[in-house]
């Protein structure tokens, strides 16, 4: 399982590295600034609810740590897809971002329904 959270992490912090580089370039060169701001906000938080979620202080905080960050990669899969289709973003790059989106969204949700199965079995001690 750490292994597993090891590449959300990694995932998700390169995932607000490419949300950043088209945060600027939406603004820079788009002139687009309120759904570039949604979309920044919600693709740097899927990554610090992650870290936020290693330091959780129960099983049930962690499960809620990664429901919000499930919540803010879902959100941004919107703003993404509401860039591309009002053109403020190519195939190309909607494409690549909503890729890593679902990846990352794909991940959370698994590694959630683990950590659920595994407190629903009997504990031997």
């Amino acid at each position: 399982m750490s292994e597993t959270k090891s590449i959300l992490k990694d995932k998700s912090f390169a995932f607000a590295i490419e949300i950043v580089k088209t945060y600027k370039v939406l603004v820079e060169e788009k002139r687009e600034y309120v759904m570039s701001k949604q979309l920044l906000r919600s693709g740097t938080s899927v990554g610090a609810n992650i870290r936020e979620a290693k330091n959780a202080e129960s099983t049930n905080d962690f499960i809620h740590k990664l429901g919000i960050s499930q919540k803010e990669c879902d959100e941004t899969l919107y703003w993404l897809e509401l860039l591309k289709e009002t053109e403020y973003l190519n195939q190309e790059a909607f494409g690549n971002l909503s890729d890593q989106a679902n990846q990352i969204l794909k991940m959370i949700r698994s590694t959630i329904l683990t950590i659920k199965q595994k407190n629903l079995k009997p504990h031997n001690s």
